[in-house]
């Protein structure tokens, strides 16, 4: 899929309306080619979706890296009714999370390009993330370890890799860094939460 990380400006449009429902919520979303999940809303990210609300942490601020139309921040800013930034590099995921963002009224939103934490100069409670793998393990990596610099004291990345896609190996890799919690596993999708290690005490993880 690499029209998606290169703006092709030539992709022919074909607009599609979906319908999802969460969280006994009802949301509305414009897809188009030259997105992730244009189909619909990925089995990976409802997992995620649905562990990060399950672990009934509560979020001041959350962050939606590589947003694509919007999923995830729009889906946890009606869950959680706060401040909620989705950024993303491809300029036509961009438009449709804001055209998103109106369809399904949400509130205290801040949609721009940024590539990875280019442009991200403040912190955050919740970072989310359903890292573009077809961008390379060099900037998965990046997403998933410059997070940590932009975690409020107490913030929580949490993220959806599948085990075919590296899952153990990540984990393994960014234990260095963070505590991780392996929360599920459930069709190949592990969804992982990390965690700053000078706030809770590492452990030894084994899978």
């Amino acid at each position: 899929m690499p029209q998606y990380f290169e703006n092709d400006k030539n992709l022919k449009s074909q607009l599609k309306k979906i319908n999802y429902s969460i969280f006994n919520k009802n949301f509305t979303f414009y897809t188009d080619n030259g997105v992730f999940a244009k189909n619909g809303v990925d089995y990976g990210s409802k997992l995620l979706l649905e562990t990060v609300v399950d672990s009934a942490f509560s979020y001041h601020s959350i962050l939606d890296v590589g947003c694509g139309y919007g999923t995830l921040g729009i889906i946890l800013n009606k869950v959680y009714n706060c401040p909620t930034t989705m950024i993303d590099i491809n300029k036509r995921a961009l438009h449709l999370t804001k055209r998103n963002i109106l369809e399904n009224k949400c509130n205290d939103t801040l949609v721009f390009e940024s590539d990875a934490y280019e442009k991200i100069e403040t912190k955050y409670d919740l970072i989310i993330t359903n890292p573009p793998i077809h961008a390379g393990k060099k900037k998965v990596y990046e997403i998933l370890l410059e997070a940590k610099n932009h975690l409020s004291e107490n913030g929580k990345l949490f993220f959806v890799i599948h085990k075919d896609q590296g899952a153990k190996s990540v984990v393994r890799d960014l234990s260095e860094k963070y505590k991780i919690e392996v929360l599920k596993k459930e069709k190949g999708f592990f969804i992982i939460l990390a965690q700053n290690c000078w706030l809770v005490a590492r452990s030894v993880l084994i899978i």
